[in-house]
């Protein structure tokens, strides 16, 4: 499980491939226990026990097999960190692990949404001026409100996500050719979209209309 925790492209599932066959019957509580004593075997048990549903809830939610791919690690990711607060008190630990993957279910469908909206209005604001952009982005200065904030919030954004929307929106190319260009994963090209994206959207300040 450290493994997991340093490199979060370590799948949970992995943790389980050597599980001991005596510990598969042990109840759902007793593995709580063990997880909140940092047992990675009891987390890798869970997961194999309840990964199909809980993929199947968040499907339900996101309609997206690969974002619920994505979400399906970070609950389970989030149990083991949250393990601490989990107290039978609380229910059996299949209901609590179920309202944590709804919640996360719908606090990700709604920064999707939200992505979405200004990834559509930026794709549009940048569509016809892509090499002028690339050229120009400091000299450019900006003749509207969503111009002058699109070069002012980019250079405030990190490096990573910087050059990760210059390539979607300036260079127009698409996510997979960033990740072959760059030889960075996919995912991480993915988040690093929806997180400038997001830090765009959050800067807005009163422009939220041009959305």
């Amino acid at each position: 499980m450290n493994a997991l925790l340093e490199n979060p492209t370590v799948s949970v599932s992995s943790v389980s491939r050597a599980v001991d066959r005596s510990l598969l019957d042990i109840t759902d509580e007793e593995l709580m226990q063990r997880i909140q004593q940092q047992d990675s075997t009891a987390l890798g048990i869970l997961h194999d026990r309840y990964s199909g549903l809980m993929k199947g809830l968040i499907m339900k939610v996101l309609h997206d097999d690969a974002a619920s791919d994505d979400l399906l690690q970070e609950v389970f990711i989030e149990l083991w960190n949250r393990a601490g607060s989990y107290s039978q008190e609380k229910g059996k630990p299949l209901g609590w692990i179920i309202t944590l993957a709804r919640r996360r279910s719908i606090d990700r469908l709604r920064k999707r949404d939200t992505y979405c909206r200004v990834e559509d209005r930026f794709a549009e604001q940048t569509r016809n001026q892509a090499h002028d952009w690339v050229a120009h982005v400091e000299e450019d200065v900006a003749q509207s409100e969503m111009r002058t904030f699109l070069t002012r919030a980019l250079a405030t954004l990190p490096v990573a996500q910087r050059e990760a929307i210059e390539a979607a929106y300036f260079k127009g190319m698409s996510q997979r050719e960033i990740a072959a260009s760059t030889g960075i994963p996919l995912g991480t090209i993915k988040t690093r979209l929806e997180l400038g994206l997001r830090k765009l959207s959050e800067d807005l300040h009163g422009l939220e209309d041009l959305l």
